[in-house]
């Protein structure tokens, strides 16, 4: 019905090949002397997404989350996964082979110290590890009287046969008609950072902080418009980028001479490694920076600073500029959005449906505005017990029919050239059970309480996570996943350091854009979640002692009615839901068929008790 252009649903590998890949990479690791190695699931910046070529964990143990880790003894192999993924991971790894242990509490390192021997030695790749994440495996190591050995090169690359190269996607300039601000400028506003932290230079080790300092986007990884590079800043004179020559054209390369040189990636280690040589002090960014760097500089005599990353938090306040342009990704967006939900509700009831035809449905949509660049992640669409998945990617073989009387929990998100989107919508199939319209309301009101939310600025995400989930404390149940995440300016759609979640812990500042997401989940049944995406203004109260906060709501889609229990919400959350669907009614309209208008104006009826 729908060609798919972005996303495809195809089963990760299973069964004997990897039976023969743990085997092989354990004899690699007796080669090599080692009695064990740890694969994370990430690439040298640790992207979110990363190029097939970095994808070392999927392809040994068959797991395909974005979050994880595995570590290979000689007689235990375990696969790490947080609680996005258990029921993920318990689907699509080997158990004879793997055990799938959490990710966070306990950490892997509670793991390590229980099945490592004296005298083992436990290998690991310093440019896949952050110099934190390296320092906790060398601790586990010492508990156990075992060795942590830092590789030269990685062994699973080496029985990796058919790796695919590394990406050449071209880059683009992303011109300030959209970006807001030229290079020159952020250059400035960083120097002033780099002045503070009070050290020689910043490396800028996130492809995110490059691409938004030099105004540039490119195709390396999928869903997120990166140029794969690094750059270093001097607090005097002018940067380096370090970025694959054949991804530049003329214009793009004369683009970024016009405030920096332009380096080959190879370069930066020994650029590196002669300023580190002059006693350099050198800031890096405890979150992306590789601990390959951080041993570098203490080679050659410098001294690494790891702390924040200032540019994460300069491009996640958004300028005037961005801010429009996420609200015109937001309007086009939800007109895509309006003609898809219409659309389910026409053909959904009848069962003939599938997963993937509501998947490749509303990207078909979202390319017919014209302005698509690609989605912002790979759409869940989970019906059933598939919705009770947190982070479900539909695939051939999990395909579900959409059936009357199933919850449709659809997940998706937008790339354009002046913003990205992120939504969650929950549709009832036919009629919902007491139970789900009961579920769906709480998560409904502690959505409500997010986006009505009033604030003293310096208030952080942790200290409103809470409004998310009261609601469901009371019934006893909660969801395991962060009420929020910071969302980029045509960047990632998981941006940080701001969150809203219980480990949100930096301030949030007018300009940020957030995702507000709570949700309910219950195993083999049905899964339930409503996100919009937020962005932070100012607002005015009279004798406030302080500056006050609060949301305002970008997205514009309706919310199921069929799932709302109206005698559950407040005269105060009654009038939220009627403002909001007059908001969405009004922007959308003017835009949409006359079936859609028609859809649209039974679906944004204002609801009375």
């Amino acid at each position: 019905m729908f060609e798919a252009h972005f996303q495809t649903f195809e089963e990760p590998e299973s069964g004997v090949a990897l039976t023969a890949r743990l085997s092989a990479f354990r004899e690699e690791l007796a080669r090599r002397k080692l009695t064990g190695f740890v694969i994370p699931r990430a690439d040298q910046q640790q992207n979110e997404y990363v190029a097939p070529s970095e994808e070392r964990l999927a392809w040994l143990t068959g797991f395909t989350g974005s979050a994880g880790m595995a570590v290979v003894l000689t007689q235990q192999a375990a696969v790490f996964v947080d609680g996005r993924y258990t029921l993920q991971a318990a689907k699509q790894v080997d158990h004879k082979a793997w055990s799938v242990e959490p990710l966070a509490d306990p950490p892997p390192e509670n793991w390590l110290a229980r099945h490592l021997i004296a005298g083992d030695r436990l290998g690991f790749d310093p440019w896949l590890h952050t110099s934190a994440a390296a320092e906790r495996l060398a601790a586990a190591c010492a508990k156990a009287g075992a060795e942590l050995v830092a590789v030269d090169t990685n062994p699973l690359d080496s029985i990796w046969t058919e790796r695919p190269p590394p990406p050449l996607a071209p880059a683009a300039v992303h011109g300030t008609q959209f970006s807001g601000e030229i290079e020159a400028e952020k250059l400035n506003r960083i120097r002033s950072e780099i002045a503070k932290l009070g050290v020689d230079a910043l490396v800028l080790s996130d492809s995110h902080a490059v691409a938004w300092s030099f105004n540039i986007r490119g195709a390396d990884v999928s869903h997120t418009p990166l140029p794969l590079s690094y750059a270093l800043v001097p607090k005097d004179g002018r940067p380096t980028i370090f970025i694959d020559h054949r991804k530049l054209s003329n214009s793009v390369r004369d683009h970024l001479e016009a405030t920096a040189d332009v380096e080959e990636p190879d370069a930066l280690a020994p650029k590196l490694t002669a300023l580190a040589q002059g006693g350099a002090s050198i800031a890096l960014d405890s979150i992306t920076a590789a601990d390959a760097l951080s041993r570098l500089i203490v080679a050659a005599g410098g001294k690494p600073v790891r702390g924040n990353d200032p540019v994460s938090l300069l491009k996640a306040v958004k300028n005037p500029t961005e801010i429009e342009g996420t609200r015109r990704a937001h309007r086009r967006d939800a007109v895509a959005l309006a003609r898809f939900l219409a659309w389910i509700d026409r053909e959904a009831p009848s069962g003939a449906l599938t997963e993937i035809d509501a998947v490749e449905a509303l990207e078909t949509f979202r390319r017919e505005t014209g302005a698509l660049k690609d989605v912002s992640f790979p759409t869940i669409a989970g019906t059933g017990p598939n919705g009770a998945i947190v982070h479900y990617r539909v695939t051939r073989k999990s395909n579900r029919r959409i059936s009357p009387g199933d919850l449709l929990l659809i997940d998706s998100g937008a790339q354009y050239e002046d913003g990205t989107t992120d939504v969650t919508r929950t549709i009832a199939i036919g009629e919902p059970t007491a139970e789900m319209r009961d579920r769906f309301t709480r998560v409904l009101r502690g959505h409500i309480a997010i986006a009505r939310a009033i604030f003293p600025d310096g208030t952080t995400g942790a200290q409103l996570d809470t409004l998310a989930r009261q609601f469901l404390w009371q019934a006893g149940i909660d969801f395991e996943h962060g009420t929020g995440h910071g969302v980029g300016s045509y960047l990632s759609v998981h941006e940080g350091p701001a969150r809203i979640s219980k480990l949100g812990t930096t301030p949030l500042k007018r300009g940020m854009i957030l995702s507000n997401e709570p949700g309910y989940y219950k195993t083999d049944a049905y899964g339930i979640r409503i996100e919009n995406l937020e962005l932070v203004v100012g607002t005015d109260i009279a004798a406030a002692e302080k500056p006050v906060n609060t949301f305002e709501t970008l997205t514009l889609a309706p919310i199921d009615r069929s799932l709302i229990n109206l005698n559950m919400l407040s005269g105060e959350e009654l009038d939220w839901v009627n403002d909001y669907h007059a908001r969405v009614r009004h922007a959308v309209r003017p835009h949409v068929d006359e079936a859609t208008k028609v859809w649209l104006d039974a679906a944004t009826a204002p609801l009375s008790l």
